[in-house]
């Protein structure tokens, strides 16, 4: 059974409704205070406009030291529950046949929870070296969150050996992952009435030729590759998943958007795959659109984005992951998480967390309490590892 105070306090993480689109200042401000109430060292970075907040806290080792030491990293937000069907509140913890569900159980409140809970435990140890909190916002929707407190732990002149963002991976060590890239495409044409096609042009099949080209360039990745078979998806893959455009069915339509990603494995540069996406627009669809009208253009804007993640194995963190789960597979996954962030600024990395990620972001999301046990385990184990 896991510990009450992991429970108490996944119980309190999950009443927090902290979708990306909203503030997650409450569960920040709530965590900042019970870490201060125990003496914890706090830091808040928050973002620009103030609504939201990183929060980084420190257990320094017993000579009073800050420097070093083992990052816990975990995200605060979640995805929403819109048009789902959940049989229990989302944010409300309930236990069913040993499962704990709710929104962020797995992805991944979880795992902070049971960080916290063993704060007490990990001030008991007399460490060695330091332990951090890194609790981040705005995952969910492209990593927005991390890289400001990345960037001041920098100036600051802070230095880790590593860190484990504990993503849920059923608590196996994983080493590396997919990076994500998300672009919006808005196609600009020309409107007319649809009786006098040859004065318009068309944004919305303009924007379809492109779709159409960013599949054959899927498919090219699914041929070719570059492969990695260690990956469950072993090829870089793109994909079209949002579109609109059009105002009636008898007008020509002016205007056309669409969302698409890319996951590139590691070793693939990103920039390269969307430059070939500018390259068809360039030198293709634009002088023939511009035949129809001169003035049309084709703009493409960045919404989101992570960079691959690669951990060498020889890596001490890596080394100490594996030997505190006694789980030493090589693991790929391509799903994407901040470990890629840290690992840019520096910091060895490894992913190892509670819960299994096919029930991250579905209706009834739940983590097994068997897990949250097993990450309890390890993080004593880490603590005992800094003494």
């Amino acid at each position: 059974m896991s510990t009450p105070d992991t429970r108490s306090w996944l119980q309190t993480l999950v009443a927090f409704d902290t979708t990306s689109r909203n503030s997650n200042l409450h569960l920040i401000e709530h965590v900042r205070d019970a870490l201060a109430a125990q003496g914890v060292q706090v830091q808040l970075f928050k973002s620009p406009d103030g609504a939201k907040s990183n929060l980084f806290a420190t257990l320094p080792a017993k000579d009073g030291s800050t420097q070093g030491g083992i990052v816990l990293s975990g995200h605060t937000d979640v995805v929403p529950v819109d048009g789902q069907q959940w049989d229990t509140d989302p944010f409300a913890l309930t236990e069913i046949d040993g499962n704990l569900y709710g929104r962020g159980t797995c992805d991944m409140k979880g795992f902070i929870a049971a960080g916290l809970a063993l704060v007490p435990e990990f001030q008991a140890m007399q460490l060695a070296k330091p332990l951090h909190f890194a609790l981040s916002y705005d995952e969910e929707v492209g990593c927005v969150g991390a890289p400001i407190m990345l960037e001041q732990l920098k100036l600051q002149g802070q230095r880790f050996d590593g860190c484990i963002v504990g993503e849920p991976t059923s608590m196996q060590p994983v080493v590396a992952h997919k990076g994500i890239n998300v672009w919006r495409c808005t196609v600009h044409g020309r409107a007319a009435h649809s009786s006098l096609t040859p004065r318009a042009s068309n944004a919305i099949e303009y924007a379809a030729r492109l779709i159409c080209r960013i599949r054959d360039l899927a498919d090219a990745f699914k041929a070719s590759g570059p492969y990695d078979q260690f990956f469950d998806v072993p090829y870089s893959t793109m994909t079209t998943n949002q579109i609109s455009g059009g105002i009636a069915v008898n007008t020509i339509p002016e205007l056309c958007e669409f969302a698409y990603e890319f996951r590139n494995l590691p070793g693939i540069a990103p920039d390269g795959i969307q430059a070939q996406v500018e390259a068809y627009v360039q030198q293709e669809l634009l002088p023939r659109m511009r035949q129809e009208f001169a003035d049309a253009r084709i703009e493409f804007t960045a919404l989101a984005g992570a960079p691959a993640f690669d951990s060498a194995e020889t890596e001490a963190i890596t080394q100490l992951a594996q030997a505190l789960t006694g789980d030493r597979e090589k693991r790929k996954v391509a799903y994407a998480t901040e470990a890629g962030l840290f690992q840019q600024a520096g910091v060895p990395t490894v992913v190892c967390g509670p819960g299994a990620i096919a029930q991250a972001h579905k209706a009834n999301e739940f983590v097994p309490i068997e897990q949250l046990q097993s990450c309890e385990n390890f993080l004593r184990k880490l603590g005992e590892s800094l003494r």
